[in-house]
């Protein structure tokens, strides 16, 4: 707690400093001195006693009770050997023993064996996977094509009904311009005959 509010103090009094507000001096010089008095309380802590860890690994302790009075650094040949014991009780209660081992050794060359026999396998079916994707590709282009010639062909449909409704319309269109002309020939006539009626006769 005193280093956390002595930092706070210290950082408040820079925080004045820097940003040149009323004080700042005052706050800077106020933080500074806090710091040093939070710096001087702490070289009065006392130290931290070591656990004795041997207590909970009793590995740790220097001096074992079977070897006491002899040099208290165990050989790099006791240590190998200790290793090795445990090692083989390890494998003994795991029941592993050299034919389990040959055993495993087999194991893993047959399944080396078969793993080189599932490749060509593997590659087969990669091929398959190939083909059937382009199978798959050919019939979708197909598709599309089949699809843009029944537009074509529904296009071509329209346009000769079109062109059939055009040729129908100009058929048409003939007739009443014949009735037309035999319509304006009739006038025509109609008003040549009152042109002569209304003429004074001499």
């Amino acid at each position: 707690m005193v280093y956390g509010l002595g930092a706070a103090v210290v950082i408040l009094g820079a925080l004045f400093k820097i940003m040149h507000w009323p004080f700042g001096n005052t706050m800077l010089i106020v933080g500074l001195v806090v710091e040093a008095i939070v710096f001087a309380i702490s070289a009065f802590e006392p130290v931290d006693n070591e656990l004795d860890w041997s207590k909970v690994y009793p590995e740790l302790a220097q001096e074992n009770p079977a070897t006491k009075g002899k040099s208290n650094k165990p050989t790099v040949e006791d240590e190998q050997g200790l290793l090795s014991k445990k090692l083989d009780d390890m494998l003994k209660e795991a029941k592993i023993d050299s034919k389990l081992m040959e055993s495993l050794g087999e194991s893993i060359k047959n399944f080396e064996g078969a793993a080189r026999n599932i490749q060509p396998t593997t590659d087969s079916m990669e091929s398959q996977r190939k083909y059937s994707q382009e199978l798959t590709l050919a019939a979708t282009h197909m598709e599309s094509l089949n699809n843009l010639y029944k537009v074509q062909v529904e296009s071509a449909s329209k346009q000769a009904e079109a062109n059939q409704a055009v040729a129908d319309n100009a058929s048409r269109l003939k007739e009443q311009m014949e009735s037309l002309t035999a319509n304006l020939n009739s006038l025509n006539g109609v008003y040549g005959g009152m042109l002569s009626a209304m003429r004074p006769k001499a």
